[in-house]
């Protein structure tokens, strides 16, 4: 899993030191592309026209219906229309794209099999990418997309928007400024009852329950995200747990994963869902779905640190990412809105969080508040893209970097490797190629 070759001097600066730093800075807009009109592609296109400093300069998507959604958006706002490509419904329209639009930088929120090919091929036109939050889909896609990024130095950004939920970046300050003591453990995950997104009836404007189909006859995320669950057994959407656990424990910033061991329960959640809503002669009630219900997921640290996240999304429950911070000092968890930090709270006893954010809430937050009111998941929405564009604007290192989309990301594929082995413990790649040593922490060090 190590490549030996992977780094050569060339690369010895680090990521995005080929990019011809300030190229953007002198631009009042920039120019920026979307591949990927669906819904979360629309979301984040709402984010960029409440900006005045970005010109919507081209939209792709292979869906007529979305494309038109995302056009409607568009006119709302009472922007130009941009050139769209895809209405010919060709995979490869977006390769149009890039070649015929001048792009300062392009969002990719297409199904998570094509991130890879299409990150590499805007790295590779030297078109800046954010890229939604699957880097890639093998081991070997994770170190292509580093290597061309190294190579060309074009920037990339992972677009986790959970790394600046206001909560998780109070508890960033808390943890950098000691609050916790010296961090011992951390927890996350992704856990969601996602069963209604993952079939539907299989009309648009139903694209969320309403149905047992998935695949072709489905609509939304139910056409292509289900499939994953048919044909794949691992920790299929890491980085909303561990970017914030990655943040905390300065993971590829003077610390690194060195091993990682995965566990699966049973599969029963999905095909129940069918039985319960379309019977148990539906075509769909047969299948047989090899994501386990609840996968289990260790983190060994170089510093010594261990991370646990769970896969949960195929069984009825409430919305969670149960983050769980734990240090010699105390302990923060967001399932109850608690901590508990010696000295401080009554002893054996939890107290209420609020007071705690409110008292460290992060200078992002306190400074661009009005501007994120409205935005999508709670404001987080508006961080991510901001953080994006200015840093476009800036020519300054991406502030969720490429070791960090194909670190985080990476964590599916190794997992699936150790539930294949018999829940063996599998060593994790250093994607720095020993850069982690020496590189400093720099996420939301400012406002």
């Amino acid at each position: 899993m190590q490549r030996r070759d992977f780094l050569s001097a060339s690369f010895a600066l680090g990521a995005g030191a080929v990019f011809p730093r300030g190229a953007l800075a002198a631009r009042e807009r920039l120019r920026l592309g979307i591949i990927g009109t669906g819904l979360r592609g629309q979301v984040l296109l709402q984010e960029l026209l409440r900006r005045p400093d970005v010109e919507i300069a081209g939209l792709c998507d292979i869906e007529p219906l979305m494309l038109a959604k995302a056009l409607a958006q568009v006119d709302k706002a009472g922007r130009p229309r941009p050139p769209t490509w895809g209405d010919d419904r060709h995979p490869y329209a977006y390769q149009r794209m890039l070649d015929a639009q001048r792009l300062d930088g392009v969002i990719i929120s297409t199904p998570w099999e094509w991130h890879a090919a299409m990150a590499i091929d805007a790295m590779n036109a030297k078109v800046p990418v954010g890229c939604e939050v699957v880097a890639g889909i093998s081991l070997q896609d994770h170190w292509d997309v580093l290597n061309v990024q190294l190579r060309s130095g074009t920037p990339y950004m992972l677009l986790e928007n959970v790394c600046f939920r206001r909560d998780v970046m109070a508890v960033l300050r808390m943890v950098r400024e000691g609050l916790f003591g010296e961090l011992i453990h951390m927890q996350g995950g992704y856990q969601h009852d996602l069963r209604a997104v993952k079939f539907n009836s299989g009309d648009p404007a139903k694209p969320y329950g309403g149905g047992v189909e998935f695949g072709p006859k489905a609509w939304s995320e139910a056409r292509w995200r289900t499939e994953h669950s048919v044909r794949r057994n691992g920790e299929l959407y890491p980085s909303h747990g561990i970017g914030p656990c990655a943040m905390w424990a300065n993971i590829n910033r003077g610390n690194r994963f060195t091993h990682l061991n995965s566990f699966a329960t049973k599969a029963r959640g999905l095909r129940e869902y069918v039985q319960s809503l379309g019977g148990k002669e539906h075509p769909n009630a047969g299948v047989t779905f090899s994501l386990g219900d609840v996968v289990t997921t260790t983190l060994a640290c170089a510093n010594g640190e261990t991370i646990l996240l769970q896969h949960d999304t195929s069984l009825p429950r409430p919305y969670s990412l149960g983050f769980r911070v734990q240090g010699t000092r105390g302990l923060w968890m967001d399932v109850n809105r608690s901590i508990h930090v010696e000295g401080r709270s009554p002893a054996h006893q939890w107290e209420p969080f609020g007071p705690y954010q409110d008292r460290f809430d992060h200078p992002l937050w306190t400074k661009h508040q009005a501007q994120a009111t409205g935005a999508g998941h709670g404001g987080m929405d508006f961080f991510v893209i901001h953080a994006f564009v200015e840093a476009l604007k800036a020519g300054s290192d991406m502030p969720i970097d490429i070791y960090d989309a194909v670190t985080w990301s990476a964590i599916t594929p190794l997992s699936e490797m150790s539930i294949q082995a018999g829940f063996q413990t599998v060593p994790f790649p250093d994607f720095t190629g020993g850069l982690w040593s020496s590189r400093r922490p720099t996420f939301a060090l400012g406002a």
